[in-house]
This record gives structure tokens, C-alpha cells and sequence, in this order.
């Protein structure tokens, strides 16, 4: 288990992620059993799953959640639509690669919440804007990783394209997008993982619906427990999205090795 890079079983694997979620809910139970930490600041689990089954019985977290998910599809979506060609592009030709790379280097270091009274004035303050404000956050760091998911792509493959006869064209569409179609996959994983992180800051743009919005809205009345409730399910909606294109992507991709 202490080998570097060793391999362990899926058993060993499994019961060692259960027992450290356990751990930190164990001492979540404990600090605010004992009063450790005010109970404003840390409310207990109970306190935390009793207001989320009011708030599910009362209809007032559902709406917001299928909202914040109907954002993200949608960020997500047209990052994609625009970010894998061009990733691709950067990532096949020199040329395309000294005009992306640099720009997008440069923008993705530009902090998302600092885009917030530019996208107001450029998209209102509607539905538009806090998709825009997802785009923006996920679109060039999509860019760079595709493009690296391209540049991964063992060039004996390629080669062996070219003997075969491969054009241009057959190469990039039956050698080099399959190839890194697997990695993209796991980028894909990445990228919904930051739109969830995302989408906080998203819905502070005029918003008055969703999981953002609910939680900056407890976070004026010092409700700890609808907060903890709203990153709560945000995690556990990241996380269902993240096991299912892992799943997928075994589907799709099983013959890879690892998957």
C-alpha cells in the first residue's frame, strides 16, 4: 500500500474513500456536539438534515437545483461546442497553436468574478448572462486541455496513418480524434467539476433562483444551515455528474488501459 504508484484492490480502494468520508463527518459531529464551534458558525448534521427535508417538502429546493443544473447543461454545452474544435485545431497545427495558446494562456488567469459587471452590461442581467459567465469560466481552460489531449497522441499512430496512406484529413478524423477521445472524456470530468465551482459566482448576477442564489441569500441571515445544504447538494450533483462520464466513459472506451 506504501509502494509508490503500488496497486491496490478495488476493495481496499473503496473502504479507504468511505472511511475518510466518515472521518470528516465524524468530526463534524463531534465539534458541534461539544460546542466546539458556535453552532451559528457550524451547524449540526441534524440541523442540517432537518432543513433539508423541509426545504425539499416545502418546495423550495428543488426548483433551485433543477434551475443551477439547467445552467450548467447548457455553460457546459456551448464551451464544448466552441472549445473542441479550436482545442483541436491548437493542438494539430503549429501555426493555429501560436495564435490560440498564448491568448488563451492568458485569459484563463483572469479571475471569473471580475467578468461579472462586463457580462451585465454585455447580457443583460437574465439567463444569458450567468451562461455567459459559465462559458467564459470553462472555455479556455477547455481549449488548452483538449488541445494537450491532442498533443498526447503517440506520433507511431499517426506515422503509421501516413504509411497506410492516411490523408490529412483521415488522419485527424479517424487516427487523431479517436485516439484522444478518451482523455477528453476525463477533461470533459474536469471541466464540469469547475462549472460547478463556477456557478456560485454565476448566480450572483441579478439572480433570484437557484443553488448560488439560495446560498447568498441564507448567508445575509446567517443561516449556516440552508449554506451548508446548498454546497452540500452542489457536491453531490458534481459528484453524480462526475461518476456518470466516468461510467460512460468505461463504456465507451473500455479497451483503454486503466479504464
Amino acid at each position: 500500500m506504501l509502494k509508490i504508484r503500488g496497486a491496490i484492490s478495488k476493495q481496499s480502494y473503496t473502504t479507504l474513500s468511505i472511511m475518510a468520508f466518515c472521518f470528516v463527518f465524524l468530526v463534524w459531529i463531534f465539534l458541534s456536539s461539544f460546542r466546539l464551534v458556535n453552532a451559528v458558525f457550524l451547524p449540526s448534521p441534524l440541523n442540517v438534515l432537518s432543513y433539508f427535508v423541509d426545504a425539499m417538502q416545502d418546495g423550495s429546493l428543488l426548483p433551485n437545483i433543477m434551475i443551477s443544473c439547467q445552467r450548467i447543461l447548457f455553460g457546459v454545452f456551448f464551451a464544448v461546442v466552441v472549445g473542441f474544435p479550436v482545442g483541436i485545431l491548437c493542438g494539430t497545427f503549429k501555426g493555429a497553436e501560436a495564435v490560440i495558446r498564448p491568448l488563451c494562456e492568458f485569459v484563463r488567469y483572469l479571475p471569473v468574478p471580475a467578468f461579472v459587471p462586463l457580462v451585465m452590461v454585455w447580457a443583460g442581467i437574465g439567463e444569458s448572462a450567468k451562461i455567459l459567465l459559465l462559458f467564459i469560466g470553462i472555455l479556455f481552460q477547455l481549449i488548452l486541455m483538449i488541445a494537450d489531449d491532442v498533443t498526447s497522441v503517440s506520433d507511431d499512430l499517426l506515422n503509421a496513418g501516413y504509411t497506410l496512406g492516411a490523408t490529412r484529413r483521415q488522419t485527424i478524423t479517424k487516427i487523431l480524434i479517436p485516439a484522444m477521445l478518451p482523455r477528453c472524456m476525463d477533461t470533459l470530468r474536469m471541466m464540469i467539476g469547475w462549472a460547478w465551482t463556477y456557478l456560485v459566482v454565476a448566480e450572483m448576477v441579478a439572480a433570484n433562483s437557484g443553488l448560488g442564489y439560495s446560498i447568498m441569500k441564507a448567508q445575509r441571515f446567517l443561516k449556516t444551515d440552508a449554506i451548508f445544504v446548498g454546497i452540500l447538494v452542489i457536491g453531490l450533483l458534481g459528484l453524480f455528474t462526475d461518476r456518470f462520464l466516468y461510467f460512460l466513459s468505461k463504456e465507451l472506451f473500455h479497451w483503454v488501459e486503466g479504464k
